[in-house]
């Protein structure tokens, strides 16, 4: 039984990237084998084992071939007579199938260390087109791998445009395109994986409205100008994190009545991703005119995006703001936390004492904040 490190962790290593995640690649060995030295079995359909120390992923060589349409329809077949080349050639993309043996040398069966040194994402064989899901994982490994200076081959990039049919992207769950979509926006080029996409012609079938925002007619290799691409890319020079970047792509597209519904019509966008972009419909009346100073502005504001109650969340929603807006931002962080600094100097306990309730409270200590909010102003010029 030969052990090796494979995939990612090789990859990583060799472009100087810091390792995150070590898989492992277990030729000769089965499934007795791996239990009795203590490993957990992790996946019911693969042959896939947990180790019992440092619980890293350890999978059995296996060989596949394609049985019926979608990303599940492959018969696989492993045991000990798999050899390392076989289990190779089933992987997607040559930098991705580079393996290290137990002594740390690098074995490269398809052309991965090449491709590397060439700064090229390539497919391995023609069997790339029958796996839908490589569509994505082409888009998110450039959305990674593009500021390493790596590009799609053009040989992969016109596959990839073959499989962007509605027949071939029918067998893709919208589960595993919102997964593929928020990895690629934790990566460091996130919009190379919607300028992929839509390049090859699959974004205007996964979400045909940011397609159309996007524009359709940008030939391979071209920079868009558009403002979804313009505010992620903004996102992320900002240091924002995945719902920010998110929230600043999809806004421009997410305003008016309908808002978010034909966004999750199409995928199964998760809450907190929705309550950002909802946050941002709730202040965005309101935010112009609070980074002037205009008191009334700001204090709703404040009261909209919860700054005192949730000032985690308010950080975000302004970070936010700031990418949608940024020529009205430059002084905007310190601004609002002067004047949630005076909102909170008026307590409502003190009016309480004082006799007042109800109606006349709220109007009272309305009244007073932005009393404290327009002398906070008046202090800062």
């Amino acid at each position: 039984m030969n052990i090796y490190l494979v995939g990612g962790a090789v990859r990583d290593r060799l472009l100087g990237i810091p390792v995150k995640d070590r898989d492992w690649l277990v030729v000769g060995g089965t499934e007795a084998e791996m239990l009795e030295r203590g490993f957990v079995r992790a996946d019911g359909l693969f042959p896939v084992f947990l180790h019992p120390d440092s619980g890293e992923e350890y999978a059995l060589a296996r060989r596949e071939t394609k049985t019926e349409p979608g990303y599940k329809g492959f018969s696989v077949e492993y045991g000990v007579d798999v050899t390392l080349e076989q289990d190779l050639q089933r992987r997607d993309f040559t930098v991705n199938a580079l393996v290290e043996d137990e002594a740390g040398e690098v074995i490269d069966l398809v052309g991965g260390l090449d491709d590397i040194e060439q700064r090229r994402l390539r497919h391995i064989t023609p069997a790339f087109t029958e796996d839908p899901v490589r569509l994505l994982r082409g888009a998110r490994f450039i959305a990674r791998l593009s500021k390493q200076g790596f590009s799609l081959a053009h040989e992969t990039f016109n596959l990839m445009k073959q499989m962007a049919t509605p027949e071939e992207l029918a067998a893709l769950k919208p589960e595993r395109i919102w997964q593929e979509m928020i990895r690629a926006l934790n990566e460091p080029e996130p919009w190379r994986f919607f300028e992929t996409l839509q390049r090859c012609g699959a974004l205007a079938l996964m979400l045909p409205e940011l397609a159309e925002a996007i524009g359709g007619d940008a030939p391979h290799g071209e920079q868009p100008t558009n403002e979804p691409i313009q505010a992620l890319k903004r996102a992320v020079a900002a240091g924002a994190d995945p719902l920010v970047r998110f929230a600043a792509l999809f806004h421009p597209l997410c305003q008016g009545p309908a808002r978010t519904r034909w966004l999750t019509e199409a995928l199964p966008v998760e809450r907190e991703y929705l309550d950002l972009l909802a946050q941002m419909q709730g202040v965005a009346r309101f935010y112009s005119l609070a980074v002037q100073r205009e008191a009334e502005a700001t204090l709703d504001l404040l009261i909209r995006g919860r700054a005192q109650q949730q000032p985690e969340r308010f950080r975000r929603l302004m970070t936010l703001c700031g990418v949608i807006w940024p020529e009205q931002s430059a002084q905007a962080a310190n601004w609002l936390a002067d004047a949630g600094r005076a909102m909170a100097s008026i307590s409502p306990a003190r009016l309480c004492e004082e006799g007042l309730q109800g109606a006349e409270l709220g109007r009272a200590l309305r009244a007073r904040q932005i009393s404290a909010i327009v002398a906070a102003a008046g202090a800062i010029e």
